[in-house]
Protein backbone atom coordinates (compact mmCIF):
# COMPACT_ATOMS: atom_id res chain seq x y z
CA UNK A 1 0.00 0.00 0.00
CA UNK A 2 1.54 3.48 -1.32
CA UNK A 3 1.41 6.09 1.36
CA UNK A 4 -1.29 8.84 0.99
CA UNK A 5 0.51 12.28 -1.11
CA UNK A 6 -0.24 14.91 0.71
CA UNK A 7 -0.59 17.93 -1.25
CA UNK A 8 0.33 21.17 0.79
CA UNK A 9 -0.73 24.18 -1.12
CA UNK A 10 -0.78 27.84 0.64
CA UNK A 11 -3.39 29.43 -1.35
CA UNK A 12 -3.29 33.41 -1.14
CA UNK A 13 -6.53 34.73 -1.78
CA UNK A 14 -6.02 37.41 -5.15
CA UNK A 15 -7.69 40.65 -4.61
CA UNK A 16 -10.79 40.98 -6.44
CA UNK A 17 -11.75 44.16 -8.53
CA UNK A 18 -14.21 44.89 -5.56
CA UNK A 19 -11.24 45.12 -2.67
CA UNK A 20 -9.71 47.54 -5.50
CA UNK A 21 -12.74 49.92 -5.76
CA UNK A 22 -12.84 49.66 -1.21
CA UNK A 23 -9.41 50.53 -1.65
CA UNK A 24 -9.48 53.62 -3.76
CA UNK A 25 -12.39 54.32 -2.22
CA UNK A 26 -11.72 54.19 1.76
CA UNK A 27 -8.09 56.30 0.49
CA UNK A 28 -9.60 58.65 -1.75
CA UNK A 29 -7.80 61.31 -0.27
CA UNK A 30 -4.22 59.81 0.25
CA UNK A 31 -4.42 58.64 -2.44
CA UNK A 32 -5.03 61.72 -4.66
CA UNK A 33 -2.63 63.64 -2.57
CA UNK A 34 -0.26 61.02 -3.67
CA UNK A 35 -0.93 61.58 -7.29
CA UNK A 36 -0.92 65.12 -6.46
CA UNK A 37 2.40 65.26 -4.71
CA UNK A 38 4.48 63.52 -7.51
CA UNK A 39 2.80 65.43 -10.13
CA UNK A 40 2.42 68.51 -8.89
CA UNK A 41 -0.46 69.16 -11.11
CA UNK A 42 -4.12 68.68 -10.94
CA UNK A 43 -4.87 67.67 -13.96
CA UNK A 44 -1.95 64.92 -14.58
CA UNK A 45 -2.56 64.12 -10.82
CA UNK A 46 -6.43 63.31 -11.32
CA UNK A 47 -5.00 60.84 -14.72
CA UNK A 48 -2.71 59.43 -12.52
CA UNK A 49 -5.56 58.45 -10.07
CA UNK A 50 -7.64 57.02 -12.82
CA UNK A 51 -5.46 55.15 -14.24
CA UNK A 52 -4.24 53.96 -11.34
CA UNK A 53 -7.18 53.01 -10.93
CA UNK A 54 -7.69 50.76 -13.73
CA UNK A 55 -5.01 49.31 -13.51
CA UNK A 56 -5.31 48.16 -10.34
CA UNK A 57 -8.75 46.67 -11.15
CA UNK A 58 -7.94 45.45 -14.64
CA UNK A 59 -4.52 44.30 -14.42
CA UNK A 60 -2.74 41.42 -13.31
CA UNK A 61 -3.72 39.70 -9.89
CA UNK A 62 -2.20 40.42 -6.77
CA UNK A 63 -2.10 38.95 -3.67
CA UNK A 64 -5.06 40.35 -1.25
CA UNK A 65 -2.70 41.34 1.54
CA UNK A 66 -0.86 43.75 -0.75
CA UNK A 67 -3.67 45.46 -2.60
CA UNK A 68 -3.32 48.60 -0.73
CA UNK A 69 0.60 48.67 -1.72
CA UNK A 70 0.26 48.33 -5.38
CA UNK A 71 -2.54 50.32 -5.40
CA UNK A 72 -0.08 53.13 -4.63
CA UNK A 73 2.59 51.70 -6.68
CA UNK A 74 0.08 52.05 -10.09
CA UNK A 75 0.05 55.27 -9.23
CA UNK A 76 3.55 56.06 -8.77
CA UNK A 77 4.16 54.49 -11.69
CA UNK A 78 1.91 56.35 -13.58
CA UNK A 79 3.00 59.31 -12.54
CA UNK A 80 6.57 58.39 -13.22
CA UNK A 81 5.23 58.01 -17.30
CA UNK A 82 3.92 61.26 -17.07
CA UNK A 83 6.03 63.15 -15.79
CA UNK A 84 8.78 61.48 -16.59
CA UNK A 85 11.61 63.01 -13.69
CA UNK A 86 15.04 62.48 -14.50
CA UNK A 87 18.13 63.19 -12.75
CA UNK A 88 20.58 65.50 -13.22
CA UNK A 89 24.25 66.42 -11.68
CA UNK A 90 23.21 69.78 -9.71
CA UNK A 91 20.23 71.78 -10.09
CA UNK A 92 20.41 75.31 -9.87
CA UNK A 93 18.97 75.89 -6.34
CA UNK A 94 15.04 76.17 -6.57
CA UNK A 95 13.48 79.52 -6.19
CA UNK A 96 10.53 79.84 -4.00
CA UNK A 97 7.48 82.06 -4.20
CA UNK A 98 7.21 84.24 -1.31
CA UNK A 99 4.34 85.63 -2.62
CA UNK A 100 0.79 85.04 -0.27
CA UNK A 101 1.87 84.20 3.71
CA UNK A 102 -0.02 81.14 5.21
CA UNK A 103 0.17 80.66 9.05
CA UNK A 104 -0.18 76.93 8.83
CA UNK A 105 2.75 75.13 8.83
CA UNK A 106 1.48 71.88 7.15
CA UNK A 107 0.63 74.30 4.24
CA UNK A 108 4.07 75.70 3.62
CA UNK A 109 5.68 72.53 3.61
CA UNK A 110 3.17 70.93 1.00
CA UNK A 111 4.11 73.54 -0.68
CA UNK A 112 7.58 73.75 -0.52
CA UNK A 113 7.44 69.73 -1.89
CA UNK A 114 5.33 70.94 -4.72
CA UNK A 115 7.80 73.09 -5.82
CA UNK A 116 10.77 70.81 -6.11
CA UNK A 117 12.35 70.09 -9.42
CA UNK A 118 9.88 66.70 -10.50
CA UNK A 119 13.19 64.49 -9.79
CA UNK A 120 13.43 65.46 -6.19
CA UNK A 121 10.04 65.79 -5.76
CA UNK A 122 9.33 61.97 -6.78
CA UNK A 123 12.28 61.15 -4.67
CA UNK A 124 10.95 62.73 -1.56
CA UNK A 125 7.67 61.57 -1.91
CA UNK A 126 7.95 58.10 -2.94
CA UNK A 127 11.34 57.31 -0.21
CA UNK A 128 10.09 59.57 2.51
CA UNK A 129 6.20 60.08 2.93
CA UNK A 130 5.72 56.54 0.97
CA UNK A 131 8.55 54.84 2.98
CA UNK A 132 9.87 53.37 -0.03
CA UNK A 133 13.80 51.39 0.12
CA UNK A 134 16.48 53.31 -1.71
CA UNK A 135 16.83 50.54 -4.15
CA UNK A 136 12.82 50.19 -4.90
CA UNK A 137 12.59 54.05 -5.11
CA UNK A 138 15.68 53.50 -7.79
CA UNK A 139 14.20 50.81 -9.70
CA UNK A 140 10.91 52.62 -10.39
CA UNK A 141 12.38 56.06 -11.17
CA UNK A 142 15.03 54.34 -13.77
CA UNK A 143 18.09 55.46 -11.73
CA UNK A 144 21.25 54.86 -9.66
CA UNK A 145 20.66 54.55 -5.95
CA UNK A 146 23.26 57.18 -5.09
CA UNK A 147 20.88 59.42 -7.68
CA UNK A 148 17.73 59.07 -5.36
CA UNK A 149 20.04 59.74 -1.93
CA UNK A 150 21.43 63.04 -3.32
CA UNK A 151 18.26 63.80 -4.63
CA UNK A 152 16.80 63.27 -1.25
CA UNK A 153 19.64 65.39 0.60
CA UNK A 154 18.89 68.24 -1.87
CA UNK A 155 14.98 67.99 -1.60
CA UNK A 156 15.96 68.21 2.54
CA UNK A 157 17.57 71.07 1.89
CA UNK A 158 15.16 73.09 -0.36
CA UNK A 159 12.51 72.20 1.73
CA UNK A 160 13.81 73.53 4.72
CA UNK A 161 15.16 76.54 3.26
CA UNK A 162 11.65 77.18 2.01
CA UNK A 163 9.73 76.17 4.88
CA UNK A 164 12.11 78.75 7.24
CA UNK A 165 11.90 81.26 4.63
CA UNK A 166 8.08 81.49 4.20
CA UNK A 167 7.76 80.82 8.00
CA UNK A 168 9.37 84.64 8.82
CA UNK A 169 7.02 87.09 9.13
CA UNK A 170 7.83 91.16 9.58
CA UNK A 171 5.90 92.04 12.79
CA UNK A 172 6.08 95.59 13.86
CA UNK A 173 9.17 95.65 11.52
CA UNK A 174 11.19 93.34 13.31
CA UNK A 175 11.83 90.35 11.19
CA UNK A 176 10.25 87.07 13.56
CA UNK A 177 10.31 83.31 12.54
CA UNK A 178 6.89 81.64 14.74
CA UNK A 179 8.37 78.08 14.73
CA UNK A 180 11.96 79.47 16.72
CA UNK A 181 9.96 81.90 19.49
CA UNK A 182 6.53 80.05 19.25
CA UNK A 183 4.38 82.11 18.17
Amino acid sequence: MMPETKHITSLMPYASSGDFHRIFYEENDSLHRLSFFLTADREKAEQCFVSGFQESVNGSPVFKEWAHAWARRTIIQNAVRVINPRPVEEHAPSSFDSGGTTPVVEQVETNAVLQLEPFERFVYVISVLERYSDLDCSVLLGCAERDVIAARIRAFRQIENATDFRLTRTVNGETVNPASTGT
